[in-house]
């Protein structure tokens, strides 16, 4: 396993509201995640109300929640991020699971059914499908492949409330769709898997605008690896945002009063990193990981 030279992107967010009550509340979860492997360079943020804002930062997964209550009116949030991005790159012939005896306790609540990951609920059909192959990364690449294969990308085929479970019968969806059913697979053969949240760096512009994006993070070998079910973006390519159980956990905006969403923009674009090399992600067969393991 190598510590691959960085990766400098650079991303803008802006998020429009209008609030129609005397007040709202948000929580934000665009801001990246300061991590071991993702350095933030430079940042800005602002917001078109005079309001407290208020920050917290997970001490595990490093997503960073900010907080706010609107008053009445328009609200647009703008956040700017630079970041340098150090992959961990390894042979996925090398890596097997890891043992549930040998797991870290932060790794065990990925192991267990989740809202929209139903893993109690697909354990025969995993077994059928996957429970014959080798144990290690080959076989988390088997599963992001099949739901790939057998799911269609459409965009309003499902909801905010479509579950893993109905999308292994629908067989169509987007990217946070994908994500659940990998995650419910990997859980059902007791392989750890997590919701993580970035933007979709290298997608085809036919599947629309720039916009976030949901990938799976599965932990094999000691680490936990990116995964990319949809195969609509470029894995080395995603800036950390977030990680949970599932999109539950993970909402890039979440509003609590009555809100009306006016408007969204999002870009992403590769910078030369701090050592000043421009180096623009890539497709790669290798296993790439930003956990610090």
């Amino acid at each position: 396993m190598t510590l691959s030279a960085p990766v400098g992107l650079a991303y803008n967010v802006e998020l429009s509201y209008d609030v129609r009550t005397s007040g709202a509340d948000f929580i934000f979860n665009v801001q990246a995640a300061s991590t071991a492997q993702q350095r933030i360079v430079l940042e800005s943020l602002g917001v078109t109300q005079v309001v407290p804002l208020q920050d917290h930062v997970d001490p595990v997964t490093g997503s960073r929640l900010l907080r706010l209550r609107a008053n009445a009116g328009p609200l647009t949030l703008r956040y700017a991020a630079t970041v340098d991005i150090r992959h961990y790159r390894a042979l996925p012939e090398r890596i097997a699971e890891s043992q549930v005896s040998d797991l870290p306790g932060d790794v065990l609540p990925y192991l267990y059914p989740s809202r929209y990951c139903e893993s109690d609920k697909l354990n025969s059909f995993a077994m059928e499908q996957f429970g014959r192959m080798w144990q290690g990364y080959a076989r988390v690449q088997a599963i992001c492949d099949w739901v790939n294969q057998h799911v269609s990308f459409v965009s309003g085929a499902s909801s905010g409330t479509t579950s893993a479970l109905e999308t292994l019968v629908q067989r169509r969806g987007v990217c946070r769709d994908f994500a659940h059913l990998m995650i419910a697979l990997c859980r059902a053969l007791n392989i750890p898997a997590r919701f993580t949240t970035g933007f979709d760096y290298g997608a085809d512009p036919v599947l629309g605008p720039p916009d976030f994006h949901a990938y799976v993070e599965a932990y094999v070998g000691g680490r936990w690896f990116m995964f990319d079910p949809s195969g609509t973006a470029i894995p080395m390519g995603f800036v950390r945002l977030s990680t949970g159980r599932d999109a539950a956990d993970s909402a890039f905006a979440s509003m609590f009063g009555d809100v009306w969403a006016t408007g969204q923009m999002l870009e992403i674009h590769a910078v030369p990193a701090s050592d000043g090399v421009l180096r623009v992600p890539e497709r790669t067969s290798d296993a790439l990981s930003t956990d610090a393991g």
